[in-house]
């Protein structure tokens, strides 16, 4: 992907800023478009939940209008049932996710691949079903313009939630797909930890698989909940401009998306975290290495 050209207001820091939707949930959608365009930020995340709540249409002429460019929208997957009649059902839920997702204009859906199936221990197996669901889904989303992207998750959610716990495991699945069908997202809380990081980013990147770049930090103690446990940039352990680093030297340069599922964030005004966001973002993924 060739660097991104577009400046706001001299400084090319939020040209490659994308706020997720997630991020500022306490906004409607009309909310989110009015407050990124007054903050000068010219990208976004979305979510089906609220884009079907709003109508999928109305929100693709929404963003449109505001001129906002669709970096991704969340979410696909959920295909490790061994149920024929749920698989046939999540199959039909991923084309719709895809259509969507060309309605919007967003390049990229993101896929959470599903835990084990009840009373399952069988990881590779659930981890070749989602294979398989994409050798289905991989084209039908290439012809609409759309590329799946597999997000790996912290391995603590490999029971309930995504099979798939490494970059690594997630471009052992991409691989077996042309590069413009199935990618993968690199995302700085769920990966943070793992050693081999750098190598697979590395990997992804001589691939052209680096589908979507997520932030968020990593927080101790976790809160409860922690699905929702995610921090604001800079108040945890993640090395955030090292893995905007890797991931350059990877090849990818474009938008940044930042992710963070946090009830504290959610308590605040939508225009203050933005804003604060948008400042992390800055200081650091983008700012000096701490002396």
């Amino acid at each position: 992907m060739t660097a991104l050209r577009e400046t706001v207001t001299g400084d090319p820091v939020p040209a490659r800023f994308s706020i997720n939707q997630e991020t500022v949930k306490q906004w409607s959608l009309p909310q989110l478009v009015r407050g990124c365009t007054a903050a000068g930020v010219s990208a976004v995340g979305l979510w089906r939940e609220p884009v079907q709540g709003y109508g999928v249409a109305a929100a693709a002429a929404l963003v449109r209008e505001a001129g906002l460019t669709v970096t991704s929208l969340c979410r696909g997957g959920f295909l490790t049932t061994s149920d024929p009649d749920e698989r046939k059902a999540r199959l039909e839920d991923n084309r719709a996710a895809i259509e969507e997702a060309a309605t919007l204009g967003a390049p990229t859906l993101v896929l959470v691949s599903g835990g084990l199936p009840p009373g399952s221990r069988d990881l590779a197996g659930a981890r070749e079903r989602v294979a398989e669901a994409l050798a289905e889904l991989g084209p039908y989303a290439a012809e609409r313009g759309v590329r799946l992207a597999v997000e790996p998750l912290h391995p603590m959610f490999a029971s309930d939630r995504c099979v798939v716990s490494t970059l690594a495991q997630a471009l052992d699945l991409a691989e077996r797909f042309p590069a413009d069908q199935v990618g993968v997202v690199v995302d700085t809380y769920h990966l943070w930890w793992d050693d081999t990081v750098a190598a697979q980013i590395a990997r992804a990147g001589a691939g052209g698989r680096i589908a979507a770049f997520q932030l968020a930090d990593w927080v101790t103690p976790l809160p409860e909940g922690v699905l929702l446990g995610r921090g604001q940039l800079g108040d945890g352990a993640v090395d955030l401009r090292w893995f905007r680093e890797r991931v350059e030297e990877a090849g990818h340069t474009g938008r940044i998306e930042v992710e963070i599922f946090n009830p504290a964030l959610w308590d605040r005004d939508g225009d203050e975290v933005l804003a604060e966001t948008l400042d992390r973002f800055r200081r650091h993924a983008f700012g000096p290495a701490p002396a």
